[in-house]
């Protein structure tokens, strides 16, 4: 199967589609990726209905997933709203979950008291002046019901725009996004409110409380469980960072230590704590 492919969800399930860095300076964030071995896509702007978002992004896409480093560029709502995130911490700020029908996850969240807002077209070239448009549909909810950050879904309608040979050929070895870390005062009541959110299950696992999807999970832990795993966490409520699946672990912690990166082994995974320019945690796993 296709990379493109895999990101189109089977009916009836999700996967977790991506997570987002709000930084300030998009180009040192790139250069920090594409040191590590990463090919990052080129600089985009969003647009809804052809207006500017006031954002620009770009991006690490992988077999399973992707990452986003998003920054302000404009003086509008939604560019107030991330440099209010920045300003808290520079890090990841967004998860996002794949769904095959926007439409009928707006009805669920709306039906279970999330207060989505209207559904999104969105839409933005993968290079200025190349006319290859991504385009997608986008579910947040009221911002104050996920207060862990921007958590939202997306229906993936041109894949294959931007999961291309180019954009996937990294050098380090890895080749999925595999969990986003949520940090919570309360991981039970936390993870509840994920649970209604996504209609997954939720479970206890090594001190987390787990919701596994068709593809990616998220695992819900307090700071202080998170502390004992990765070098430092914001306060809660947060997104602390996220797992990467890699061919060979070991190789690519290597390289981030040889980058400076503190990285540290806990079995079979290693923590990365990452540089102020980018923000957040790695963990590191077997693909």
């Amino acid at each position: 199967m296709r990379a493109a492919d895999k990101q189109r969800p089977a009916p009836g399930t999700l996967v977790l589609d991506h997570v987002s860095h709000f930084v300030a300076d998009l180009d040192a964030a790139a250069a920090l990726l594409q040191e590590l071995g990463f090919a990052v896509t080129p600089r985009s702007e969003q647009k809804v209905e052809g207006e500017p978002v006031g954002a620009a992004n770009r991006c690490v896409m992988l077999e399973e997933g992707y990452i986003e480093i998003l920054a302000p560029t404009l003086d509008t709502p939604a560019a107030r709203r991330m440099r209010g995130s920045i300003e808290r911490f520079v890090g990841v700020h967004l998860a996002c979950f794949g769904t095959p029908d926007a439409e009928a996850e707006h009805r669920r969240l709306a039906a279970h008291g999330f207060e989505p807002q209207p559904l999104v077209d969105l839409q933005r070239e993968v290079e200025a002046g190349s006319g290859k448009l991504v385009r997608f549909k986008v579910v947040r909810p009221a911002p104050e019901k996920m207060p862990e950050g921007r958590i939202q879904y997306v229906q993936q309608l041109a894949p294959e725009a931007i999961w291309t040979d180019a954009n996937l050929a990294h050098d380090n070895g890895v080749v999925a996004l595999r969990s986003a870390l949520v940090v919570a005062e309360d991981p039970i009541e936390a993870a509840a409110r994920w649970a209604r959110f996504t209609g997954l299950m939720p479970h206890p696992e090594n001190g987390a409380v787990v919701l596994k999807a068709a593809r990616g999970r998220v695992a819900i832990a307090s700071r202080e469980d998170f502390s004992r795993l990765l070098f430092s966490c914001p306060s809660p409520p947060a997104l602390a960072g996220y797992a990467l699946g890699c061919r060979d672990p070991e190789r690519f912690a290597a390289r981030l230590a040889g980058a400076g990166i503190a990285v540290r082994q806990s079995g079979a995974r290693y923590a990365a704590a990452l540089p102020a320019v980018l923000g957040g945690a790695w963990l590191l796993e077997p693909a």
